[in-house]
């Protein structure tokens, strides 16, 4: 993935999303998970394109598993859309890139 979906863990979430001054895209992803390979380069598209509205983070489920249980994390790849430190939208498995742009659309129109 690019340098634009900034990775982070369990210790850093707290700073990298709940205080975040933008609204953030969780990806919840694994290094075993077949589909999430389908998702990586979509993150990344929609981080450069929308980095000025939008923080796109990424977490490993494997070594990261508060914030799996703390977001209902049940399967990868997952998505959780915090905006102001609120969780705002769950989705899991896989999208395609205009589903997730919808998703952003829904809640980061009004935000512009």
């Amino acid at each position: 993935m690019s340098d634009a979906v900034t990775p982070i863990t369990d210790t850093d979430f707290a700073a990298e999303v709940l205080a975040a001054d933008k609204p953030v895209l969780v990806y919840f992803w694994a290094t075993w998970c077949g589909p999430c390979r389908l998702m990586s380069p979509i993150m990344s598209d929609l981080a450069v394109a929308n980095g000025d509205r939008l923080k796109i983070v990424k977490m490993e489920v494997n070594p990261d598993s508060t914030a799996v249980a703390d977001y209902n994390v049940e399967g990868v790849p997952a998505l959780r859309l915090f905006v102001g430190g609120k969780l705002v939208e769950t989705r899991e498995g896989v999208m395609s890139k205009p589903q997730v742009e919808q998703l952003l659309t829904n809640h980061l129109s009004s935000m512009a």
